[in-house]
């Protein structure tokens, strides 16, 4: 599971403030998948607060500089990761491009959008992990265009160990910015949730399909 940091625990609080995650164990959410959820995540909410919006953009890239110098541009993931992406290309002053879900249906039928070159590493800005199984997808899009993948980065991860088995199946490294345990930490000590919902929200992170049915 990952790692609970200051930064975790700050971009964690400014998500929690700009309401860009809920918390509700007692009135759960339901996923497209189907799941119920206690916790709901929309972090491009967070692009309409400029202070959020600047702190993120710039942990994003300092984690980029720390774990992928070498990189040669950003590629963002439609949609929640296109804008995050070309905030942190400007910051690194380096190429952007974006993969839609599927090939545009008309002019040029471009699944990238921009321009990358084969041979190129990139690494993948997203703004949500949750099974990791969307985010992967852009991956084979990439590898199969001849760009080589250095790795992911993303704003927030429920810290599945379905998404960690997913990476782990198609090589590729996942890091992030904020993850379940800060959230966790940052709620209990902003009083967006009690200690006894935190079992909860512990037995839903451990089997999310079967939670609350």
């Amino acid at each position: 599971m990952a790692e609970e940091t200051e930064i975790s625990r700050r971009v964690a609080e400014l998500l929690l403030e700009a309401q860009a995650i809920k918390l509700s164990p007692d009135k759960p959410f339901q996923w497209s998948s189907g799941w119920l959820s206690p916790i709901y995540c929309d972090n491009r909410v967070a692009l309409s607060y400029p202070d959020t919006r600047t702190f993120i953009k710039k942990a994003l890239a300092d984690l980029i500089r720390s774990e992928y110098p070498d990189v040669d541009a950003i590629v963002g993931v439609a949609t929640g990761g296109i804008a995050q992406g070309a905030l942190v290309a400007d910051i690194l002053e380096l190429p952007f491009a974006y993969v839609r879900p599927e090939p545009k249906k008309h002019g040029m039928g471009n699944q990238i959008e921009g321009r990358l070159e084969k041979g190129q590493s990139v690494v993948i800005v997203e703004d949500l992990i949750s099974t990791g199984g969307s985010s992967l997808k852009v991956v084979d899009v990439l590898r199969a265009a001849g760009i080589e993948v250095a790795g992911m980065v993303a704003i927030f991860t429920y810290d599945f160990q379905l998404a960690a088995n997913n990476f782990e199946e198609k090589d590729v490294k996942l890091s992030v910015i904020s993850n379940y345990n800060a959230l966790i930490a940052s709620a209990l000590e902003h009083e967006y949730i009690t200690m006894e919902q935190v079992e909860s929200l512990s037995q839903w992170r451990v089997q999310p399909d079967v939670w609350g049915k």
